[in-house]
């Protein structure tokens, strides 16, 4: 089979009609307000809560920011449980706060931190519970909240892959003590640059938007160390024009993730990552795991596919626990993390945004049929 003429990337930002960009654009320059909480930023805010059906948020200019506030604001110390099989991002907002990131293993089906082996990691040094919502598969949610509040824990989750996931109706964002969300271009909704937080304290708010604005009260008064978070009147216009194509955009995802599964479904050695029937798929990505029975591993797939113009991601090799800066820690021992060392050397993500064509993935779904051995 030839390959494609051109690289079928992993995802693709959408991109708004520049006619509507222009319009948002002549309104910010009408009122030359340009950030600090403008009409534009105090819109997307409540549009934003309707859609994730949260009743609190605060935007930031991205979620890596937005994370890093979310711990400050709680003032965790010490010690933070979280999961090895994530972006950088996370423990890396931990290690900014002086906490020390204290890696728990996952769980074998849903890729997310496994509340069984959370409670042997909690020592007196344990502040909180760092969970991510991987690939938009919920956390335990129920189990890690029991423990947090039998240990008296703070809950924050990394909800990055999970814009507009529900759990049986819930919007995600309502679970633990806070949950952030990024908006950057690659994400199912995007803003550029961006990031929210969504929390349970109404009188969070006020904390958390004093931090991302230098701690400034009013003109003569500052009251806590803040940095600047803040979302600008660009990233704002562009994420109100994007929710209106929202659900378009859904609906083209999931047509396409239907059509991985009608295609892969009978191919031994490859199975594709699925939400429980109570989830809102997020359709942020579309990954399958590649075992033994396919004949060859993840990393030959992945360098296979790439000869034909198909390019896949194997998110998230390697794990947090191998980089240089965290390999020291006794929670990143390979005996402490079994199932998330073997799960990192079969994933794989295969392309997934609403501009793909459904001839293309039964193409790209064709070429890894022939590929198996």
């Amino acid at each position: 089979m030839k390959p494609f003429d051109k690289p079928i990337y992993v995802t693709r930002p959408m991109l708004a009609n520049l006619d509507d960009v222009n319009q948002e654009l002549r309104d910010i320059w009408e009122s030359q307000w340009l950030t600090n909480g403008g009409k534009k930023h105090q819109e997307l805010e409540e549009e934003l809560k309707k859609t994730l059906k949260v009743q609190s948020l605060s935007l930031f200019n991205n979620g890596t920011i937005a994370l890093l506030v979310a711990i400050q604001s709680l003032n965790l110390s010490g010690e933070v449980i979280t999961t090895p099989f994530t972006f950088p991002a996370t423990p890396h907002v931990l290690t900014w706060n002086n906490i020390t990131p204290v890696f728990c293993d996952i769980d074998e089906t849903t890729l997310t931190l496994d509340p069984e082996k959370i409670e042997r990691m909690i020592t007196p040094k344990t502040t909180g519970i760092l969970g991510v919502h991987v690939y938009g598969m919920p956390c335990h949610v129920k189990e890690i909240q029991e423990l947090a509040d039998h240990y008296g824990l703070r809950v924050i989750y990394d909800g990055a892959h999970a814009f507009g996931t529900e759990i049986e109706g819930m919007g995600i964002g309502n679970f633990g003590d806070i949950t952030m969300f990024s908006f950057h271009a690659t994400k199912l909704f995007h803003t550029l640059e961006g990031g929210a937080l969504t929390f349970r304290e109404m009188s969070l708010k006020k904390r958390i938007d004093l931090l991302k604005n230098f701690g400034i009260k009013n003109e003569e008064e500052v009251i806590i160390p803040g940095i600047n978070g803040k979302m600008n009147e660009v990233q704002a216009a562009i994420g109100l024009i994007n929710l209106r194509h929202l659900e378009e955009e859904r609906e083209k995802r999931h047509r396409i993730v239907e059509t991985y599964k009608r295609y892969l479904a009978d191919i031994p050695g490859i199975k594709i990552f699925e939400m429980p029937d109570s989830v809102r798929n997020s359709y942020q990505y579309l990954m399958i795991r590649i075992g033994e029975e396919f004949g060859l591993n993840r990393d030959q797939v992945h360098l296979e596919l790439k000869k034909y113009n198909i390019i896949t991601r194997k998110y998230f090799y390697p794990l947090c626990s191998d980089y240089d800066c965290y390999r020291q820690l006794p929670s990143s021992a390979p005996d402490n993390l079994p199932i998330a060392n073997k799960v990192v050397k079969e994933v794989l993500c295969l392309p997934l945004y609403g501009g793909l064509n459904l001839e293309d993935v039964e193409k790209i779904c064709e070429i890894l049929r022939n590929l198996k051995k």
